[in-house]
């Protein structure tokens, strides 16, 4: 079945809408383009001009996706892209043309080529090595109170980050875990993100043992882990208002700090729940689009610790 929905002044075929994504769910490639549609307007500002990566799920969310960084073929003349070098795993490198989701059509025609969740760069095109914001990636232990570890952990960064004077707003993942971001001025470079956020991290690590870890090995790992190293060029996590690959097809909602208590769970919020809190709070992650915090003293403030 092929369904059209007109965004604004485009029009975009959705070609097999009935196909389902979630089995365990129903939900179809169609409910999450109309979806997307209706939280476009929210998400965008979110994606635009920054190099997209497509995360691919052709048949459903219970087979292995694909990554495509290089724009498709085929794409529509109104998606535009921008080129970039990258440097693959396997070694050498190559240029790619990116895909750009710089309107709520674009959103859309994302979800016709089976993505999901929406994944762009945290730097922009005119400044690719100037993140915007530095992310903690919380991830809980496999654990009945893993998330509400979690939750604590969340606090922790929080109260570090006012320690060094720095705002930061929060994000249930979508999955099991929390993201915690820091809006930045576009002065840093990504090793700057890298070493603020380890350095952080580190110190949680060293205040709550056996609460908070830095430990990447599973095996290894006691606590809660705070990822820093989810802060550097080209890496991407699921944007805000991004639908996830997970039972009951959970998105990655912002919340107000005070709303993120111990009766919150990973997976309190569908695409309905997204929808209702646009309406009622406006988008919560707003102002993490202007930046405008300065990451050096910070750093500068935390190298002087270390030192003694």
């Amino acid at each position: 079945m092929t369904e059209e929905l007109r965004i604004g002044r485009r029009r975009v075929r959705v070609t097999s809408a009935d196909r389902v994504l979630f089995p365990a769910d129903g939900v179809t490639k169609g409910d999450l383009a109309a979806y997307y549609a209706d939280v476009g307007p929210a998400l965008v500002p979110h994606l635009r001009d920054r190099p997209f990566t497509l995360k691919r799920y052709p048949h459903g969310i219970d087979d292995r996706p694909y990554f495509a960084k290089q724009a498709p073929k085929g794409k529509p003349s109104w998606v535009p892209t921008r080129q970039f070098r990258t440097w693959p795993r396997e070694g050498g490198s190559r240029l790619v043309d990116f895909a750009l989701v710089n309107e709520p059509a674009a959103l859309v025609w994302m979800v016709q080529m089976n993505c999901v969740d929406m994944n762009a760069w945290y730097s922009r095109v005119d400044k690719p090595e100037r993140p915007d914001y530095v992310v903690f990636d919380l991830d809980p232990p496999e654990s009945r109170n893993g998330f509400a570890q979690a939750i604590r952990v969340a606090h922790l960064v929080r109260g570090a980050l006012e320690e060094l004077e720095l705002r930061s707003y929060v994000k249930t993942s979508g999955a099991d875990g929390i993201h915690v971001l820091v809006p930045i001025t576009r002065r840093s470079s990504y090793p700057d993100a890298y070493e603020f956020a380890e350095r952080v991290s580190r110190g949680l690590e060293a205040e709550n043992p056996g609460l908070v870890t830095t430990e990447w090995l599973k095996k290894k790992r006691r606590g809660v882990l705070v990822d820093h190293r989810q802060n550097g060029h080209g890496k991407t996590i699921a944007s805000v208002y991004s639908v996830r690959p997970k039972p009951g097809a959970p998105v990655s909602t912002p919340l107000h700090w005070e709303e993120l208590g111990e009766k919150v769970k990973p997976r309190d919020f569908g695409r309905r729940e997204a929808l209702e809190r646009i309406e009622r709070h406006g988008d919560l992650f707003e102002p993490v689009l202007h930046g405008g915090q300065a990451l050096g003293p910070a750093l500068r403030r935390l190298r002087a610790e270390a030192e003694s």
